[in-house]
């Protein structure tokens, strides 16, 4: 009998680059025999796209980065009968994109003019206009709206007329101002050249706050340097698109056919829960709105030959695990890496055991995880967990080194704790290797983060370099070559690939098999059964063993 994996198969997760620098480098390793049969698919995060900001989630397009992977490189991994799985972001698109810089050319008259979302269009009628020229919505309105960052979402775009139009920008954007030259000033305003030359400078040394702007005995032509910067200045940012346009769904349709293209099996939705909009409502996971806009995305997957992994971060006691579950959906478990933690914390598997029984009872089909490129949820645990046990947990991986990410800056708000697992685990190997144990028999598709793979450590150096905001590069390095081969002389590495192998090639682990548990103090067992034989996890969270056996028909 042959197992089914599609629904069970391991699935490795990194950059393109986080193995040896290209994706062409992740290739040969998976070309080692100890990585022979380890992982069934591979989930490409989106930095293997042109895209410009946060590390790939901020798109261009989707055509490959030339710069770290080619299509030579997707057909490599095909010929190892690893299947895909690549992101599709749809709440936004980079202002880098072709849509967003026509709109910069062009302003009303581009084609694209709705294919964002014009803060003022979507608010009139819904408040008052200000002097800086958008709506503010009236507080019925925005009383219940969940924002990323502080303030409305807005960006204030230049036409070419001169106007600022307000868009809607739910993540990050910046608004710079290239230096000036003398040159530019004489030859676009007239200026003399000593009068350039001196204005240049002011502007140049500033901190280019434009309203806070002095030109000193050269105020006279402040309003039209003012004028002439703005009319020059670029962006940074990802803009929210505007679903209600044909033109974006034409979009949607091109980038699925594309992953397709790809050889893409399953596609991973980003941050789709914040793209459908309306006045009064929460603007994320809005009601129906996000289930009708999943359905209608679903159905276009569906006829490219593809399956879709929606990703929404909530807390259980929400139940949007279970409303995904029942529409169908694959879920992803953002439960399993706290309370492993939590299990290990209070030496007892009560509350794992407790999630477990219930992805089995309820037949929810799981992506499960340890750690990932984001950090370690504790949001999602709300409800779950009783909170002085999330504390408990919190302290616990922050005493190991990690840091506490708040929820989208508001402080003693927590979101989750940036770490690598192995550091969150005390950096025991065999912490570990129980962990992945654990992980690989509970239901599900598991998930690898390649660093907890090669047992990595908090990157602290790699958060310095990021700056303010860099927290999650502390579990992104990026390992060399020579470290990669240096990790696979460790036992822990290379026990985790036995494993791994075992639950990729093990018929016994499809999408048939009955699987139970039994708690018993600190010990707990699993157990998958099915017409292949039965195999069997033992671990003892109080003396931190596990044993597994294997027993084929």
């Amino acid at each position: 009998m042959t197992a089914d994996k599609t629904k069970t198969g391991t699935l490795l997760n990194a950059y393109c680059d986080s193995m040896g620098g290209q994706l062409s480098d992740i290739v040969n390793v998976l070309k080692k025999k100890e990585f022979e049969g380890a992982f069934e698919s591979f989930y490409i995060l989106p930095s293997v796209f042109n895209s410009d900001l946060d590390r790939g989630f901020s798109l261009i397009n989707y055509d490959l980065n030339e710069s770290l992977a080619s299509r030579e490189d997707i057909e490599d991994l095909k010929k190892l009968n690893i299947r895909l799985m690549m992101d599709f972001v749809l709440n936004h698109i980079s202002v880098l994109s072709p849509q967003f810089q026509d709109i910069l050319k062009n302003g009303d008259d581009s084609k694209y003019r709705d294919f964002f979302i014009d803060w003022n269009k979507f608010w009139e009628g819904c408040g008052e206009m200000t002097e800086a020229g958008y709506i503010q919505p009236d507080e019925k309105y925005i009383k219940d709206m969940f924002f990323r960052k502080a303030g409305l979402p807005i960006l204030m775009v230049r036409f070419p007329d001169g106007r600022d139009v307000p868009y809607w920008n739910t993540f990050y954007q910046a608004v710079n101002y290239p230096d000036l030259t003398a040159y530019e000033l004489v030859k676009d305003l007239g200026l003399q050249y000593c009068v350039a030359d001196e204005v240049a400078k002011i502007f140049n040394s500033s901190d280019k706050k434009i309203e806070n702007l002095d030109l000193g005995k050269w105020n006279v032509y402040r309003e039209k340097v003012i004028d002439y910067i703005q009319n020059r200045r670029t962006y940074l940012g990802q803009m929210d698109l505007n679903i209600k346009s044909p033109l974006v769904w034409d979009y949607y349709r091109d980038v699925l056919a594309k992953l397709a293209d790809y050889g893409t099996s399953i596609v991973r939705l980003d941050a789709f829960a914040y793209a459908p909009k309306e006045p009064g409502e929460k603007n994320f996971l809005n009601d129906p709105g996000t289930w009708d806009l999943l359905e209608q995305i679903a159905s276009i997957a569906r006829e490219n030959g593809l399956t879709v992994l929606p990703e929404i971060h909530a807390s259980y006691e929400e139940k949007i695990y279970e409303t995904l579950a029942s529409k169908g959906y694959m879920v992803y478990d953002f439960f399993l890496p706290g309370l492993l933690i939590d299990a290990f914390e209070r030496k007892n598997g009560s509350y794992l055991k407790k999630w477990m029984d219930e992805v089995i009872e309820k037949k929810i089909q799981t992506v499960n995880m340890l750690g990932c490129h984001d950090g370690i949820p504790l949001l999602d645990l709300k409800g779950l967990l009783d909170e002085e046990s999330i504390q408990n947990v919190i302290k616990a991986t922050v005493d190991r080194g990690g840091y506490v990410k708040d929820l989208h800056g508001a402080k003693n708000v927590y979101y989750q704790v940036n770490a690598t697992y192995y550091s969150a685990l005390g950096e025991s190997d065999q912490r570990m290797l129980m962990a992945r144990a654990i992980q690989l028999f509970m239901p599900g598709k598991p998930q690898i983060w390649y660093l907890d793979l090669f047992a990595g450590k908090n990157d602290y150096e790699g958060m310095r370099r990021a700056g303010e905001g860099g927290h999650k590069e502390i579990n992104r390095t990026n390992l060399t070559s020579e470290q990669i081969e240096e990790a696979m002389q460790k036992e822990v590495v290379l026990k985790q690939l036995e494993m791994l192998r075992m639950r990729n090639s093990c018929p016994i682990f499809s999408s048939d098999a009955e699987i139970t548990s039994e708690l018993n103090g600190s010990e707990m067992k699993i157990v998958w059964k099915n017409a292949c034989g039965k195999a069997e996890l033992n671990v003892d969270f109080e003396k931190e063993t596990y044993q597994i056996g294997i027993e084929e028909k």
